[in-house]
């Protein structure tokens, strides 16, 4: 993509109504505009984010085995009167009626349509265990939205089901999910923690959060220094293997993590003092086990090996995949702007060309440009005949991991600028190494 042909509707000031770092860059960086209260359009960046962070979390549900779908924004009343649900939710429930005067709403989370479903088409033990998921736009109607898409009234969001025989065959759908969300994460740069929490309007005694610690986090956290030196990693395990999941979940949940709904001070106070911490956490994602909750409101029963009926046990399992998007910026940012992790990033690096029009270096960027496209990377030119400051001004702010800068001076002696935004650092490197080293960054080959 070039700049000059590309929709970046930047700010040089920061909107009055922006609490919050992520909101502000949000705006600044032309990603999103607010449509009304709690409700976002999504701009081309923005947009390229979001499918980005999409992209990650159907990948990790696929290694985990489990099925995409999509279920429908409105649903019916009466499915959440069955559950006994529509009068409990609450005001965060939009409720509206279709021309035929029948109660509708607009989807805050979907266990009764998903349950519905189930009902319909599965009847014998043999076709469990199942877990299918949708990430779908969902809607609560928050009293006071704030902090642009962290607490934001209409969101798009990761909501899994998982369907089993019996409570062991459950609780390692929950384990499994556990699992594939510590990968979701970590491929996005971020280090969420795993927290004992409360299941609230779901139900449910096995819930943790996941939350990333921030300054602007909505939640106060208490949690043992220990659990920040885990990482997953690249390790490799069987999802199928009851284990090997456990054993994560033990790893990941056996050392002291609560929200303040949880926390518990007497337990905290077994956690050795020079370890105990206090923070704010950022909500990005959420696990349930809920047992038989909906299944027996709703007779969603399967034959077990012995002919008899019973209700299979369920979980949900949420990532707030539009909420993604203000956490990393909160957790990896500077004065400037943002600086993505590679695993999110709108585009891979940005080509900045300081004399625009002079010949030598246009064919240089165009030669750049036309490489890093073969090797399947995106790159971002900017072409605009703007001054230097003010193109690195704008990369700094949209975050790209990675800058080629490109002038006639470098070009003499044959070398171009790469700079890594996180850091700063800058290297001059032939324009064919510089290719090479941001093909190799992402992983891709180089002839």
């Amino acid at each position: 993509m070039r700049l000059s042909r590309y929709f970046l509707p930047v700010l040089k000031e920061t909107p009055a109504e922006a609490q919050i770092v992520s909101h502000r860059l949000m705006l600044r960086a032309g990603m999103i505009k607010q449509a009304s209260a709690g409700i976002y359009s999504w701009l081309p960046l923005g947009y390229k984010v979001l499918k980005n962070i999409e992209n990650i979390v159907h990948e990790e549900q696929a290694r985990a085995g489990h099925i995409p779908m999509l279920m429908p924004t409105i649903q019916s009343a009466d499915l959440w009167r069955e559950s006994g649900r529509y009068d409990a939710f609450g005001d965060e429930m939009l409720r509206i009626k279709d021309r035929h005067d029948r109660d509708m709403l607009f989807t805050p989370t979907a266990e009764e349509l998903i349950t519905d479903i189930f009902r319909s088409h599965v009847s014998s033990y043999k076709d469990l265990p199942l877990t299918m998921y949708q990430i779908q736009w969902k809607f609560r109607d928050e009293v006071r939205p704030r902090f642009g898409v962290m607490r934001g009234r209409e969101f798009y969001m990761k909501d899994g089901y998982n369907f089993d025989l019996n409570k062991e065959d459950a609780l390692h759908a929950y384990n499994r999910h556990l699992v594939s969300y510590l990968r979701t994460y970590e491929r996005m740069g971020l280090q969420a923690i795993p927290m004992r929490a409360d299941s609230g309007a779901m139900g449910g005694d096995n819930t943790h959060e996941f939350l990333v610690l921030a300054e602007t986090g909505e939640s106060e956290v208490f949690y043992d220094s220990q659990i920040t030196d885990l990482k997953f990693g690249d390790r490799a395990i069987d999802y199928d293997d009851h284990a090997q999941c456990q054993a994560v979940l033990e790893e990941f949940t056996s050392r002291y993590a609560r929200t303040d709904e949880t926390h518990d001070e007497a337990l905290f106070n077994e956690v050795p003092e020079d370890r105990r911490r206090t923070a704010r956490g950022i909500e990005v994602g959420q696990i349930f086990y809920f047992g038989t909750k909906y299944s027996e409101a709703m007779g969603a029963t399967v034959a077990d090996a012995d002919g008899n009926r019973v209700p299979v046990h369920m979980g949900s399992h949420g990532i707030g995949v539009s909420r993604l998007l203000g956490a990393i910026i909160e957790a990896s940012h500077d004065d400037n702007g943002i600086i993505w992790p590679e695993g999110v990033t709108p585009f891979h690096c940005g080509i900045v060309n300081l004399k625009q029009g002079d010949d030598e270096a246009d064919a240089a960027c165009e030669a750049l440009y036309s490489s890093l496209t073969a090797l399947g990377l995106d790159p971002l030119y900017d072409d605009r005949n703007e001054r230097a400051g003010g193109k690195f001004a704008t990369m700094d702010l949209i975050g790209l991991p990675w800058r080629i800068t490109v002038g006639p001076r470098g070009l003499k002696n044959g070398v171009v600028e790469l700079t890594s935004r996180r850091t700063g650092e800058s290297e001059e490197l032939p324009p064919e190494q510089a290719i090479a080293k941001v093909a190799g960054i992402y992983g891709k080959a180089t002839v």
